[in-house]
């Protein structure tokens, strides 16, 4: 079955921020999200999942273990189990990314404090 933004699975989370469900279940879980300018989420950290943040459009600003990472379009960045991470749209555009999270991140999430 063909997926896209226009028959997945959609979920909205934070303050105006979108996400679809492109491909899930126990061991692999590939969301796309959107995010206004001025929105994050909240600082966390997965026990078991490793994921890939990959950037289609916009600007995202990823905060990794205290350092900050600006990610252009086409560029992505791998974050590790046990890593305390937050995305953020620091821009004055909207940011469109692709996560994919191995195994499915769901159920593995432990808010954290800032850095």
């Amino acid at each position: 079955m063909i997926v896209s933004t226009d028959n997945a699975e959609h979920y909205r989370w934070g303050a105006g921020c979108d996400g679809w469900v492109l491909a899930g279940g126990p061991d692999l879980l590939i969301i796309q999200e959107r995010m206004p300018p001025g929105t994050a989420e909240t600082r966390h950290v997965h026990e078991t999942a490793r994921q890939f943040f990959f950037v289609l459009s916009g600007e995202l600003t990823m905060e990794l273990a205290g350092r900050i990472h600006r990610l252009a379009p086409q560029q992505g960045i791998e974050v590790p189990p046990g890593e305390p991470h937050q995305a953020r749209n620091d821009s004055t555009h909207e940011v469109v990314f692709l996560v994919t999270s191995t195994p499915s991140s769901r159920g593995d999430r432990i808010e954290t404090p800032g850095p």
